[in-house]
């Protein structure tokens, strides 16, 4: 239940995304874009979830992580909602296996089906990164198309 709290706190984000993920060009092979974010996160339920609200200044975004514990399955399920759409996306599901996270879903993109995999790596206390890649041929192959670097900015426990 406490995979996440490394995550409490404040942090300077390092965005490097994919302008067009799954383009046909090859993995990863397309344009990339480099943006800041600042993040806080903050327990939430006793410590079974956490908020992470995100800001994308240069883009003039907003965002925000729901993750939540399951005590039966002993998962977590990881919801994203942005300022651009204002819908909760489909969740990823998953879990910590030393201090790597893998997490798996169901979503659709440009509207066609695609497999979703977030990995997360605990780094030590005052850095993690985040990585995001998508399938579009039911999981056979994949596409990193976003990685966040989190260097810490205010003390843990938020």
């Amino acid at each position: 239940m406490n995979d996440f709290d490394f995550l409490h706190g404040s942090w300077h984000v390092a965005n490097r995304r994919l302008t067009t993920p799954l383009d046909g060009a090859g993995a990863g092979a397309g344009t990339w874009e480099e943006f800041p974010g600042h993040s806080v996160i903050q327990p939430l339920v006793g410590g079974a979830g956490n908020i992470d609200e995100i800001t994308f200044p240069t883009l003039g975004r907003q965002g925000v992580t729901l993750r939540l514990f399951d005590h039966g399955t002993k998962l977590w399920s990881i919801h994203w909602s942005d300022s651009r759409t204002g819908r909760l996306d489909p969740p990823v599901v998953g879990a910590f296996t030393g201090d790597r996270g893998d997490f798996h879903g169901e979503d659709t993109y440009d509207d066609r089906p695609i497999r979703v995999h977030f990995t997360w790596y605990r780094l030590g206390p005052d850095a993690a990164r985040w990585e995001q890649e998508f399938s579009g041929d039911g999981g056979l192959t994949r596409e990193l198309n976003w990685i966040m670097d989190f260097t810490r900015t205010g003390p843990a426990g938020v």
